[in-house]
């Protein structure tokens, strides 16, 4: 049997929660591999609804749930998180998660950083969430960041302290912010480590040891491939890798343990924040995608801009995420529009294009190549099989298919966990 890597197909919140959810039931443990709690999941189970953001999903079932080395932790958000879920009647004890000793750590220090810097660009800001992961990041790759495993050793945190906070108060500064004193995070630090250290442990032992005797991974991704730090519209983008080699490196296994990697998208397109979005629709038919689904973003709060399915974007983020099969979320949304449109191509300076260019000047200046689609005035919502849908909505999706060149395995017509039509097993792969 296989694993399995879930990833986002588009720019994030395509329903990567409900399907990690249904899809956790069936594996032995679930491993979150990147990001940090800028991204959010949303669970409906039953008549409870839970918001996670650094949690993996299979959490509210119980399946063992490691947080890998590729996330980037703030230890109070998490036990914060922890503390929600528990009053939500689900108890995270050690037995239940795992915390890998080599992740690195959000300090509140990163946290000022990122908002001070957004607050500089002005009408050039990025559209972080300001919750510092970009600047973890960073003090990760420049090898100065606390990670899990300093929090057992004071004498270590107060070294790394030092260094950390003379290159960030010198940012700070210069940026018109306050900086911080030392035991400002020192002390913080001293008092949640015995909350956090007995999640600890080398994971990638764990998982070598699972993979050795035969057990079900399901590897949880972050946001989307087009938000990708290398593939996707850079520079409004996060800060880590979202594509399916992430979920190898971001978790502490061989690439060929990640198995079959399953991209979610929505029958439609949203993004969040600042940046290019070719098939934007600013018109009451936008207005209504969004208000039917629902679309805010589970972290910010934030409404999300809402577009025509775009299979140029789509088809590109399979090829460099190396997705095998789509999950394709919110049929139901685009139930009683009399047309759908989906997007086949840009058109730029008198050109045709079938990629997304690189450059962020292009992306601006792309228009969309329409293709028309009759829609259905049945419901979707709740199907579970094929017999159920309309025969424009199987026409709809087999289109997408051909389009993004890839199978769509799994298809959900609800945010409830079972109104999900199961096309190919992706565990069978």
């Amino acid at each position: 049997m296989a694993n399995v890597a879930v990833i986002g197909a588009q720019w994030g919140d395509e329903g990567k929660g409900k399907v990690v959810d249904w899809l956790a039931s069936r594996a032995d443990m679930v491993v979150r591999f990147q990001g940090g709690h800028n991204a959010g999941h949303t669970l409906v189970v039953g008549d409870r609804t839970f918001k996670l953001s650094l949690l993996p999903a299979g959490v509210v079932r119980g399946t063992l749930s490691i947080i890998g080395n590729g996330v980037v932790i703030d230890p109070w958000a998490l036990l914060k998180e922890i503390g929600i879920v528990g009053e939500q009647g689900v108890k995270i004890t050690p037995d239940v998660l795992r915390i890998a000793e080599n992740a690195a750590l959000i300090l509140p220090v990163h946290q000022r950083v990122d908002r001070a810097r957004e607050e500089a660009r002005g009408a050039r800001k990025i559209g972080t969430t300001g919750r510092g992961i970009g600047p973890a990041y960073e003090d990760k790759v420049a090898r100065r960041a606390i990670r899990v495993c300093d929090l057992a050793h004071p004498e270590v945190l107060d070294a790394k302290l030092d260094e950390l906070l003379l290159h960030h108060n010198a940012l700070l500064r210069g940026l018109g912010a306050e900086p911080f004193a030392k035991a400002e995070i020192l002390d913080p630090l001293l008092e949640v480590a015995p909350r956090i250290l007995p999640f600890a442990e080398a994971v990638w032992e764990r998982l070598d040891a699972a993979r050795r005797g035969g057990k079900r991974i399901l590897f949880e991704g972050a946001q989307g491939i087009m938000l990708d730090v290398d593939h996707g519209t850079y520079p409004f983008v996060t800060s880590s890798n979202c594509v399916a080699g992430m979920a190898a490196v971001g978790s502490g296994v061989g690439p060929s343990a990640v198995g079959t990697v399953l991209g979610i998208c929505k029958a439609y397109t949203t993004r969040v924040g600042s940046g290019p979005f070719p098939t934007e629709l600013t018109d009451a038919i936008g207005e209504r995608i969004g208000d039917r689904g629902r679309e805010f973003g589970t972290v910010t709060g934030r409404r999300r801009r809402c577009g025509w399915f775009d299979a140029v974007m789509v088809r590109q983020a399979i090829k460099v995420g190396g997705i095998t099969g789509i999950a394709l979320t919110k049929l139901d949304v685009l139930d009683g529009l009399a047309e759908l449109r989906v997007c086949t191509g840009y058109m730029l300076d008198g050109q045709e294009l079938h990629r997304l260019p690189a450059s962020p000047s292009l992306q601006a200046r792309v228009s969309p190549i329409y293709e028309t689609m009759p829609g259905w005035s049945e419901t979707t919502s709740g199907a579970r099989t094929w017999a159920a849908l309309p025969a424009a909505a199987i026409k709809y999706v087999r289109r997408i298919e051909e389009l993004i060149e890839c199978p769509v395995t799994l298809l959900s017509t609800s945010p409830e966990r079972d109104d999900t039509i199961m096309v190919r097993d992706p565990f069978a792969d």
